[in-house]
């Protein structure tokens, strides 16, 4: 059975490069990111977590953890680790998971037969602090993953779950926000001090509220 947006984020218990890891656990209070790649020692995979080393700070400013899955052996992820800090110049020090028999991989729906009948997709998920899954990406081996858009979702994410708005296309932090269509236009107005702009009357912008 597929996992859904609004599902819960299925628990589960693996070793990875930085000991024993309870997912539910482990995320705590915040947010979590799980992203998945086919194996070790692939080289779009490489610079993706090179990249997800490098973004450290804004996923700790977000109190987001992040973890990465691969079906091959703890061992092995010892191994390409040197190589990913040694190619991108960085240190990885998040969870990579090893799921050799694939748990982890059929939990969160990541092997496509007609993909791939051996690797799991290159899915990634990211969960809120009520351990619901909020958003699925899936990419195919050779795309790499824009980690710019993974931080603008999750920083859309966060700020819509706090507020009554939602995030127009193209979207980033600092930029107006769309008035959802449940709230009147005179409830926007006292709700929304900053101004509310109204273009149609399901249609209506004002400034970022957590600014």
């Amino acid at each position: 059975m597929s996992l859904r947006l609004g599902d819960i984020a299925p628990d589960f218990t693996a070793q990875s490069t930085e000991g024993e890891i309870n997912f539910h656990e482990y995320l705590g209070e915040g947010w979590g990111i799980l992203f998945s790649h086919p194996a070790d020692y692939t080289p779009v995979c490489t610079t993706e977590l090179g990249k997800t080393a490098l973004l450290k700070e804004e996923f700790a400013k977000r109190n987001t953890k992040v973890l990465a899955v691969s079906v091959d052996p703890l061992d092995s992820h010892f191994g390409w680790r040197n190589d990913i800090n040694e190619t991108q110049n960085t240190n990885v020090e998040f969870p990579i998971l090893a799921d050799p028999e694939r748990n982890i991989a059929t939990l969160y729906d990541m092997i496509h037969p007609n993909a791939s009948e051996k690797a799991t997709v290159r899915s990634l998920f990211i969960i809120g602090p009520d351990k619901k899954v909020k958003l699925i990406i899936t990419y195919p081996a050779s795309t790499g993953r824009n980690f710019t858009e993974v931080l603008r979702v999750l920083d859309s994410l966060q700020l819509t779950a706090n507020h009554s708005v939602a995030t127009p296309a193209d979207w980033t932090h600092g930029e107006d926000v769309i008035v959802v269509p449940a709230i009147s236009t005179e409830d926007a107005i006292q709700k929304f001090p900053k101004g509310v702009k109204v273009v149609k009357p399901y249609l209506r912008y004002t400034p970022q509220p957590n600014l």
